[in-house]
């Protein structure tokens, strides 16, 4: 069942307010669409078409969008909606709804005169169309659409003087080359109208340029320190006639592709029905559910460097994370019953495994991988645990016998021997790692020469992961008929973890044991952090029953917040409330207190888990779950933010919707909520 977001005029009282929503549909490649529901641009990343090259990396912002006008009865109606330097159009006082069903419709009242504006990627190519249906009114209505082109990254801003384009102009279809990329075509046509070039018009003080969209002023990026100022070059305008009550439908397509000859509709309806389709394979027919499958599906992207599929860490900016692929896949894809995209996705990393490390990263300019993670790796056993519990037939062990299984051994032997960024085995069979300027867990800011959480030693989750990657490992090589080290070495680790970690005065686990201060001092770091949460809801946990409630009762104390946990106990006197301003700000904040949304699904499993699965407790599962709705319908509409501030967790920051908060959110939904309801 489709379940679109409907917002009327109260979302956009004012154009500041209105901007603070937006829409994403990505193209299953690494472009996407993205924009804010009053239509106009309030961030670098906003344009009806971001291309991915190289998918799902190398992206280019190439067609910003189109903005409309028109005339009726000799009057003007400009439908633009922008902020720009010391000025706004506020074109969104025509707009009378909103609705983000699967794609984004924008639906005008002019008059007599009513619009349904439609836009939507074609999925798998670097293609936009934007459909029309106009319904005339009693007077004869001059119908403009100006379309704004660019070339840049989605994460900068375009100077007048560099936006150089050739033209060309034959029958219905335009083609800009840029001056400084001649190997892109970006070809745009019209199914209806006529072309009128700009540079044609009279100048005139209030508009000295009609080639150029000058000086729009992205307010979201000025508040986080940039100037925020951008250009668009507009060539050409596109006038179609309607007679008094005519209704006429049309559409528009921009592509850096060959043009073909699809009617734009039908990729409308294609990308409703391809999206519809997944959720009805998902198969819960519960509302939070099927939008957390919609939302999730913008993540599974192509990798061309592999030929397989990998997943998005977030919009509108980062690539693929392996540590956040292994945490998102079990909801994005298993959750969903996307199994075969699951297996490609595991085989798509372990074709980068290198000195037993997964890799950390994957540059947008298509560089080499970044390997410095420390949990990736051990994230990859869980993924395939995972994987199997939710397959388990024949033909799946048999492709993680042949294909991932010696992967597995290489990270267990370089992990037990040591491996790059002094990730090793320890005497107690711990695993220690990080040291001078790495970030190798998932708090991993640094600044310069200042690593904000260094947090090197043994941390807690990576132990847990590690114990974790054993058992499974046992359970592995008991099924492929081989000799298993792993069960000795899992029990010296369940050991050293609860004579370790524990911390008794706090009732709860070290962050990190064995912080080294230098000149041979080591000391346990007591900071009350998320990442014991997963010494609990990981399938196999070291620790005893009172102890797990311990953690669980500490991380909902100091911890919990509605939408995610706090990275720092709020009493703790490194503590930041909140994550805006430069940059600077921001990073110092990251991972000292300001809420992630993807823990929340650890806490979730952990909650229920130590509570047995009770009614009760499902029931405060399930509403901490539902409490996601709210959000979902603010922000980025239909997914969950990457962050939020520490203090009040309300407004989203960083990605405007994230993978791993999506699928942990997802995962912890369907599988310990919905199928323990009673």
């Amino acid at each position: 069942m489709n379940r679109p977001y409907v917002l009327g005029r109260s979302a956009w009282r004012n154009i500041q307010e209105g901007n603070e929503r937006e829409w994403l549909i990505g193209n299953g490649i690494g472009g996407y669409a993205n924009h804010s529901v009053p239509g106009g641009g309030y961030r670098m990343s906003h344009g009806y078409l971001v291309t991915s090259t190289k998918a799902p990396v190398n992206r280019l912002l190439v067609f910003t969008r189109t903005q409309e006008q028109l005339e009726i009865g000799g009057k003007g109606y400009d439908l633009t909606s922008q902020q720009y330097v010391n000025w706004e159009k506020n074109g969104q006082r025509h707009l009378k709804q909103f609705k983000l069903d699967i794609v984004p419709e924008y639906h005008y009242q002019v008059e007599d005169v009513r619009i349904r504006k439609t836009v939507s990627v074609e999925y798998g190519h670097n293609t936009v169309v934007v459909c029309y249906e106009v319904s005339g009114g009693s007077e004869p209505t001059q119908f403009k659409i100006v379309p704004l082109f660019n070339h840049r990254s989605p994460g900068d801003v375009s100077e007048k003087g560099g936006l150089r384009f050739r033209t060309e102009l034959s029958a219905n279809v335009l083609k800009l080359i840029p001056q400084d990329n001649p190997d892109i075509t970006i070809s745009f046509m019209s199914s209806a109208g006529q072309y009128l070039d700009r540079s044609t018009l009279p100048v005139t003080m209030a508009t000295p340029n009609y080639v150029y969209e000058e000086n729009h002023y992205y307010a979201f990026e000025n508040r986080n320190g940039f100037l925020g100022v951008d250009n668009h070059y507009t060539p050409y305008e596109i006038n179609i006639t309607l007679e008094p009550f005519e209704q006429k439908s049309f559409y528009v397509k921009c592509s850096i592709e060959p043009l073909d000859d699809r009617d734009g509709f039908t990729i409308v309806r294609e990308y409703r029905q391809r999206m519809a389709d997944l959720v009805s394979k998902a198969g819960y027919n519960d509302r939070l559910a099927d939008r957390l499958v919609e939302a999730g599906d913008h993540f599974i992207v192509d990798r061309e460097s592999t030929g397989l599929k990998t997943i998005l860490a977030g919009y509108p900016w980062f690539t693929d994370w392996g540590r956040d692929t292994m945490i998102a896949l079990q909801g994005l894809t298993l959750s969903t019953k996307r199994f075969d995209e699951a297996r490609e996705i595991l085989e798509s990393f372990s074709k980068y495994l290198r000195n037993g490390l997964i890799p950390n990263m994957f540059p947008d300019d298509g560089q080499e991988p970044l390997y410095n993670t420390v949990d990736a790796s051990l994230w990859y056993f869980h993924s395939v645990y995972e994987y199997l519990r939710y397959t388990g037939g024949e033909e799946d062990y048999k492709f993680i016998e042949q294909v991932i299984y010696p992967k597995l051994k290489e990270i267990i032997t370089a992990y037990s021997n040591g491996t790059d960024f002094s990730i090793g085995m320890d005497k107690d069979g711990l695993i220690h790692a990080g040291g001078g300027l790495d970030q190798v867990t998932w708090m991993d800011v640094r600044v310069g020469d200042w690593v904000v959480t260094p947090r090197h030693g043994k941390p807690v989750e990576i132990n847990a992961l590690w114990y974790n990657s054993l058992r499974i490992m046992a359970e592995l090589s008991e099924r492929f008929g081989e000799s298993s080290p792993y069960d000795e070495l899992s029990h010296i680790v369940y050991e050293s973890f609860n004579k370790r970690f524990w911390n008794e005065d706090k009732g709860c686990l070290f962050d990190v044991v064995d912080v080294d201060l230098g000149n041979g001092v080591q000391i346990n770091d007591d900071a009350i952090r998320p990442n014991q949460i997963w010494a609990v809801s990981l399938p196999f946990s070291m620790l005893p029953e009172a102890r797990a409630k311990a953690v669980v009762a500490t991380v909902y104390k100091h911890l919990y917040t509605p939408y995610g946990l706090r990275s720092l106990s709020s009493e703790d006197p490194a503590y930041k409330a909140q994550y805006i301003g430069k940059l600077i700000d921001r990073d110092a904040a990251y991972h000292m207190g300001t809420v992630w949304a993807f823990p929340l699904g650890a806490f979730i499993t952990a909650y229920c888990k130590v509570n047995n699965y009770t009614a009760e407790a499902i029931a405060v599962a399930k509403e901490m779950c539902e409490v996601f709705e709210d959000h979902m319908q603010d922000g980025g509409l239909g997914g969950i933010a990457e962050i939020f501030d520490g203090d009040f967790t309300c407004t989203g920051r960083g990605c405007f919707t994230q993978a791993w908060s999506v699928g942990e959110i997802l995962r912890a939904y369907t599988e310990d909520v919905l199928p323990n309801m009673k």
